[in-house]
C-alpha cells in the first residue's frame, strides 16, 4: 500500500481535533464507538484515509485517531475509560488552538512525558516520515497501546451485537445473572407477561432483610428511556431501604440523567456500555450457567507504561 507521510500527521491532526470537538458537543463524554461514527459521518475522508492496511486490517484513519490518543491522553486533554471517552477541561481549552496546534500541543506535552519517565519510555517517537511506518506496523509502545485500544473497542462493539441480538426476556435474565455475580440473590425474574414495573427484585441476602433493596426495570430497545419511565421506577420505591435500578440498552435522555441524579431517592442508570463494563468486571464471578448466556474469552496483552 502506497504511503503518504506528508499527509499522515494532517490527516491526524483532524480527525483527533474532531474527535475533541464531537465531546463537547456531547456534554464532555461518549462512548468511543460514538465518537467514531460521528468523525465518518462528518469529515470528509478521502479514499487514502479510508485505506485499510493490509497487515492489520484497520482503517488509516481510525488508526492515526487511536495513536495519536495517546498524546492527548498523556497531554491531559482526553481520558478513556472501559471503551468511553472523555474530554478534560484542558482538553477544551485546547480546541482553541485549531487542527494543527492542537495536535502539535498534544505531542509536545506527550514528548515532555516520555523524556521525564526514561525508564517506561524506551521506544523512539515516532515523528515525520516515520508516523506511517510506526501505525501501519505497530512499532513502538505507543503504536502497541493504540493497538490494543482498538482490540478493546472491537471487543466491546461485538458484545453489543451480540446483546442487542437478545431479545427482550433474555436481557432481563443477563441483567439478573449480572446482580447475581455482584453478590445479590434474585428471588424474582419477571416472568413473561405484565410485571408490575419490576423486572428484576435483588436482594443482598436470601430473605431481603438487609438493605438495600434494589427494584430493577429493564428496557432493551433502541430508544432512550424517558423522564416518565423514571419516575414511574420511582414511584415503586415505597419501602425503606428500596433503591431503584433501571437498565436501558438504548440509554437515557438528557432530562432523564438530570431526574435521577436531582432525586431525593437513589435511581441507579445503567446504560449498554455501563452493563457492557459490569458484566466485563464482574465475569469471573458468575457460575457457569449465567456465563453462558453471554461468554468471555479473556485474552492478555503486554500493556505499555504509555
Amino acid at each position: 500500500m502506497a504511503k503518504q507521510p506528508a499527509r499522515a500527521r494532517p490527516l491526524a491532526a483532524k480527525v483527533v481535533f474532531a474527535a475533541l470537538k464531537i465531546l463537547v458537543e456531547k456534554g464532555g463524554e461518549a462512548a468511543g464507538r460514538e465518537v467514531i461514527a460521528e468523525i465518518e459521518k462528518r469529515e470528509q475522508l478521502d479514499d487514502w484515509a479510508k485505506a485499510v492496511y493490509e497487515k492489520s486490517g484497520y482503517t488509516r484513519w481510525k488508526s492515526m485517531l487511536h495513536f495519536f490518543s495517546i498524546d492527548l491522553i498523556k497531554a491531559g486533554f482526553l481520558v478513556k475509560k472501559k471503551g468511553v471517552w472523555y474530554i478534560t477541561p484542558e482538553g477544551e481549552a485546547a480546541i482553541k488552538l485549531g487542527e494543527t496546534g492542537l495536535l502539535d500541543e498534544a505531542t509536545s506535552k506527550y514528548k515532555s512525558w516520555r523524556n521525564a519517565n526514561p525508564k517506561t519510555s524506551r521506544d523512539k517517537i515516532a515523528d515525520g516520515n516515520e508516523i506511517e511506518d510506526a501505525v501501519e506496523e505497530g512499532v513502538g509502545e505507543q503504536a502497541q497501546e493504540a493497538t490494543i485500544q482498538q482490540m478493546e473497542q472491537l471487543a466491546i462493539d461485538g458484545l453489543r451485537q451480540q446483546i442487542n441480538s437478545k431479545n427482550a426476556y433474555e436481557f432481563q435474565d443477563l441483567v439478573a445473572a449480572l446482580l447475581r455475580g455482584m453478590s445479590y440473590y434474585t428471588p424474582f425474574v419477571a416472568p413473561k407477561g405484565k410485571d408490575g414495573g419490576i423486572d428484576v427484585i435483588a436482594y443482598q441476602d436470601p430473605l431481603g432483610a438487609v438493605s438495600p433493596r434494589i427494584k430493577v426495570q429493564i428496557k432493551h430497545r433502541e430508544a432512550a428511556a424517558s423522564v416518565q419511565e423514571i419516575r414511574e421506577l420511582m414511584g415503586l420505591l415505597q419501602k425503606e431501604g428500596d433503591i431503584g435500578m433501571f437498565v436501558s440498552s438504548g440509554g437515557f435522555t438528557s432530562d432523564s440523567k438530570v431526574t435521577a441524579r436531582t432525586s431525593h431517592v437513589h435511581v441507579e442508570l445503567i446504560d449498554l456500555d455501563r452493563f457492557i463494563a459490569l458484566w466485563q468486571e464482574f465475569y469471573p464471578k458468575l457460575i457457569d450457567e449465567d456465563k453462558d448466556r453471554l461468554r468471555l474469552r479473556p485474552i492478555f496483552f503486554y500493556e505499555p507504561l504509555v
